[in-house]
């Protein structure tokens, strides 16, 4: 069993690596958040 308290070199493991996006997929991700958020609020708001 490998031991937790060594300390691993930081090119040999990678546990979130950040990939670049554009402005457009922004965007979309953006709708996607408001869409969810009126689906988890206003929706049951309204009703």
């Amino acid at each position: 069993m490998k031991n937790h308290s060594e300390e691993e070199s930081a090119e040999g493991r990678v546990t979130s690596p950040m990939q670049s996006f554009n402005g457009r997929q922004a965007g979309i991700g953006v709708v996607v958040l408001l869409v969810g958020l009126g689906i988890a609020y206003l929706i049951p708001t309204v009703l």
